[in-house]
């Protein structure tokens, strides 16, 4: 079975297609439904050094626990996509995050670092599969110890999350000390991501599902990253990523959610 990308399926029919509604008996693996989904049970090498994934053993907020992803400097230049996956979210794929010249074109920048923030609704695996331009698959896993992030109320009012939705912040930061191409972006977008399981308290009911599903950053006309989320990303979506930059970078920022609404920002020129 393939399944549809994230952003053209509702919440409900993902999460019953990969036969993860309702909580999972802990003796049950979801892992090989999912890589058959996903992946088309495809060989995946792993932990053979060519991706590493950094996360808490135990998260203290189960609706933002912190993702480092690595690549280091040999494999970087040959990133086509890595896909965020945890296990016994009701939506597994977090996101899948692909990659263009303005990403990889340089050796010298070496190690490549994307960090995001996630919800964690059960204790999970969580991986990340990095797939090359030679068509191969690369995972590292770390269990997490977290439970009830998808359903966790959000931390603003809804009205106010809403009336705020789409403010965008975009950096970019150079490091001279670690290379003159070097550069760190940054991209914060306000938007509650509300997943359709957080109850309002008022009126009892459940929020209807609103996500950000797509973000993308281009420099100069070329692409650096694209990423396809879904609900398991936090709210206010926030990602970090070291790329091939040059002086007077310019890093625009188109995004859109689950209702169409589209949002774009960009950072100042050399900042």
């Amino acid at each position: 079975m393939r399944i549809a990308p994230l952003q053209s399926l509702p919440v409900v029919i993902v999460m019953a297609l990969l036969g993860l509604v309702g909580a999972a008996n802990a003796a049950d693996d979801p892992w090989p439904d999912i890589r058959a989904g996903v992946f088309d049970n495809r060989q995946i090498a792993e932990n053979d050094g060519t991706i590493a994934l950094y996360a808490p053993e135990q998260a203290e907020d189960a609706a933002i626990v912190p993702i480092a992803i690595h690549l280091p400097s040999n494999i970087a230049n040959t990133a086509k996509s890595v896909t965020l996956i945890i296990d016994r979210n009701p939506a597994p794929v977090a996101a899948t995050f692909r990659f263009g010249d303005g990403f990889n074109a340089s050796p010298e920048v070496g190690e490549r670092k994307l960090m995001t923030r996630v919800r964690v609704d059960n204790f999970s695996n969580v991986r990340a599969v990095l797939e090359t331009a030679d068509g191969k698959l690369h995972m590292a896993s770390k269990f997490v110890r977290a439970a009830g992030g998808c359903s966790a109320p959000a931390s603003k009012d809804a009205d106010e999350a809403l009336a705020m939705l789409g403010k965008m912040h975009v950096k970019t930061i150079a490091q001279p000390a670690l290379g003159e191409r070097w550069r760190e972006g940054i991209v914060m977008i306000r938007h509650p991501n509300f997943t359709g399981m957080q109850m309002d308290i008022v009126s009892r009911g459940y929020t209807p599902a609103r996500f950000v599903n797509l973000v993308e950053v281009t420099r100069a006309g070329s692409l650096v990253l694209r990423m396809e989320g879904g609900i398991s990303i936090s709210e206010d979506p926030n990602i970090r990523f070291n790329y091939d930059g040059s002086s007077g970078d310019v890093l625009e920022v188109r995004a859109t959610d689950s209702n169409g609404t589209k949002f774009a920002g960009k950072s100042l020129a050399g900042s």
